[in-house]
């Protein structure tokens, strides 16, 4: 029997992480989804994140993938922009779609900012998936974005503390790096 392995991202990766984004993300009226470039750009940016950007991979093919990015979080009252981190995109090759990969390499990639000592992740995304993570609206942490008026898809998770204590996590407004614009 052949187990999933997670693990983060290597360069060798890019290509079959490209594959797999552009299988899950296929739209017949784009030749390449806006996700695969969107992960190109994130990782020349200083929101590139090496140990957050995990692979799920089966028999040696790799099979998901989960991002995690830095954004920053500024709050009305003038403080210095709050570290957060966005996940996204996640996917999954369609053939091993609905049997858990996908939910597997989001853990993975949320254990690993669990360990770095991250405190907030925000998601735009699938309410029902995303909530067995924790996730709950973003708005009524006093979490925005351009994605705000969505409502239930724009949320956040608040990570277990780190052996370093508990802050309150951040409100305010979420900025995203460049890249995500395109999307």
């Amino acid at each position: 029997m052949t187990t999933l392995r997670l693990r983060p991202e290597d360069p060798a990766d890019e290509a079959p992480v490209a594959r797999v984004l552009a299988a899950a993300f296929a739209r017949p009226d784009v030749a390449t989804p806006p996700e695969v470039g969107l992960v190109d750009e994130l990782r020349h940016s200083d929101a590139w994140i090496p140990e957050l950007a995990m692979v799920a991979e089966h028999g040696g093919e790799v099979v998901g993938y989960a991002l995690l990015t830095r954004v920053r979080v500024c709050s009305d009252g003038g403080a210095a922009p709050a570290p957060a981190l966005a996940l996204g995109p996640v996917a999954v090759a369609p053939h091993r779609q609905r049997i858990g990969h996908g939910a597997a390499v989001v853990q993975a990639a949320l254990d690993a900012a669990t360990e770095l000592g991250e405190r907030l992740v925000v998601v735009l995304g699938d309410p029902a998936f995303y909530r067995r993570f924790g996730f709950e609206r973003a708005d009524r942490m006093g979490l925005t974005s351009p994605w705000s008026g969505l409502g239930e898809p724009w949320q956040a998770l608040v990570l277990p503390p780190s052996a370093s204590g508990e802050a309150p996590p951040p409100r305010g407004e979420v900025v995203f790096p460049p890249p995500w614009a395109k999307v």
